[in-house]
């Protein structure tokens, strides 16, 4: 493509050669003659005089520059779109195949992708669009929304409810039985969960996840709301729309997060909690206590980010610190000896 075609998709202004091909996209460092990459910050800005890449996405005019440039107010978010132009493959539905089992009483959508050995139990309804790849499994009573994708080896138990443009990777379970028990004579009695899950649109949710179902009602994930991979979410959690969950995460049973919450990799979060909206939480922190909106907390167990910062610093120092109270021990024992023989 032309550098000019791709401002007129994405939009931009051109600053150079309009006219100039462009036929991939990489990263700065790994750019080659005929590649746009992109700019997001300061600090690579070096790297823009050395590259080999014919065309750069950035946010402001780079004086100099030997790549023309497409000059965007966000060059992440281009960047983005430019990958998709290039990679995405054009939607080409394959309808439901012979080898896959169906259950009765089904619902397909228009232009669905139904691959070989996908198991389909009963009652379930399935959008228009939507593509389920081979080794799926999918319970009774199950509804899965348009245009979503369901990848290979992921099981959906039975009274899950998926919305539009859900992303499921291999190898998720949603829908397993919660983990709860009640103490009967120093044995384990299993608590029924008898509950459901509801995932919401646009909620992409990454490889080797597990989101159990509640016990009564239903575990939310909601709409816009990303997961990476080995996140475990138990029982009756419920998670507001937009947030962010990062790989190992995991989440207790009957836990609220509002919207907007960030919670980065291997944080743990006991039952119970409330994190309110716009929480974010640093890596391999522990939530023990309800968050109110907009706080940022690290630590385990977490507080306030600020004071973590201050206790880090404290920290590190620790081993100078304990020296130079040994000496003044030293100091104070050799001056009380001193005192005690001049008296």
């Amino acid at each position: 493509m032309k550098l000019s075609e791709i401002a007129d998709l994405i939009g931009g202004r051109i600053a150079g050669d309009p006219e100039v091909d462009i036929n991939g996209v990489s990263g700065i460092k790994d750019a080659q003659t005929g590649h746009i990459t992109f700019v997001s910050d300061k600090r690579n800005l070096q790297y823009i005089f050395n590259s080999k890449a014919s065309a750069v996405i950035t946010k402001e005019e780079i004086k100099g520059s030997p790549a023309s440039q497409l000059i965007v107010d966000n060059p992440y978010l281009a960047f983005a779109k430019t990958l998709e132009i290039f990679y995405k493959k054009p939607f080409k539905p394959i309808g439901i195949s012979k080898e896959s089992v169906i259950g009765s009483n089904m619902n397909f959508g228009a232009d669905v992708s139904i691959f070989p050995m996908v198991c389909i139990c009963d009652n379930v309804s399935i959008g228009n669009r939507a593509a389920i790849f081979p080794h799926v499994y999918i319970g009774d009573n199950v509804s899965i929304g348009d245009d979503s994708i369901i990848h290979p080896n992921v099981t959906i138990r039975e009274d899950v409810k998926i919305g539009k443009k859900v992303i499921i990777h291999s190898g998720t379970v949603v829908g397993s039985d919660g983990f709860g028990y009640v103490q009967d004579k120093k044995r384990h009695y299993k608590i029924p969960q008898v509950g459901g899950v509801i995932i919401e649109d646009d909620v992409e949710i990454g490889a080797n996840v597990t989101i159990d179902r509640a016990t009564t009602g239903n575990t939310v994930i909601g709409s816009g709301t990303k997961i990476d991979n080995l996140v475990q979410i138990a029982h009756s959690v419920k998670i507001g729309k937009n947030c962010l969950i990062v790989a190992h995460v995991a989440i207790a049973g009957s836990t609220e997060l509002g919207d907007g919450v960030v919670l980065a990799g291997q944080v743990g979060v006991r039952d119970h909690v409330k994190i309110g909206n716009g929480v974010m939480v640093g890596a391999q922190s522990g939530i023990g206590h309800d968050i109110p909106d907009g706080q940022a907390y690290s630590g385990s167990p977490a507080i306030p980010h600020k004071s973590w910062l201050r206790a880090q610093s404290i920290y590190t120092k620790l081993p100078e610190y304990i020296k130079r109270l040994q000496e003044l021990e030293r100091k104070l024992k050799n001056y009380k000896l001193t005192t005690e023989d001049t008296e």
